[in-house]
């Protein structure tokens, strides 16, 4: 969890910066050019950039909601509870490491394809975790709600990120 938070961290300190980013190279007069620009994003990574972080916001909220929902639900009276308690653990398990996956591929430069690949492992981890939650006891009907809203919220910026990333296949 604490990878988690500290790629999240990274990602919103370096979204946040200047419109320029080649602001702090100094131009060599000589050559004409600034530095090394594969250490910055390109436009086209910073609208990646977005919907990454968007499912990186879907996995934070995951997290927390399918806490509440074991807190107040959770109960390992009989042998199935138990078994689908252990279930949701595990695929639990595999948010935070996917997290830092697709956090690593962000950096520059930027490679469309396996930032792509990460995300919809991500993706596809939430949507397991999310699926395992809604047929389980610890989510009763009046908990669906935002299961079918992270759901959504996972696919939408999923489609985005295979959209920006269509060209690099």
């Amino acid at each position: 969890m604490l990878a988690y938070r500290f790629s999240m961290h990274l990602c919103s300190q370096a979204l946040v910066e200047e419109q320029d980013p080649y602001s702090d190279i100094i131009e060599d007069e000589e050559l004409g050019f600034r530095g090394n620009r594969d250490t910055y994003w390109s436009e086209a990574d910073r609208k990646l950039l977005g919907s990454c972080m968007g499912l990186m916001k879907a996995s934070k909220a995951c997290l927390k909601k399918v806490l509440s929902v074991v807190k107040a639900y959770g109960k390992p009276d009989s042998p199935e509870q138990i078994a689908q308690l252990d279930d949701l653990a595990d695929i639990a398990n595999e948010i935070s490491p996917s997290v830092d996956e697709l956090a690593l591929s962000m950096y520059p430069p930027m490679n469309h394809l396996a930032v792509r690949l990460n995300a919809a492992k991500l993706a596809s981890v939430l949507k397991k975790v999310l699926e395992i939650t809604k047929t389980s006891h610890v989510c009763p009907p009046s908990e669906e709600g935002w299961v079918q809203f992270l759901t959504g919220a996972v696919d939408h910026n999923m489609d985005k990120i295979k959209n920006f990333t269509q060209g690099e296949l």
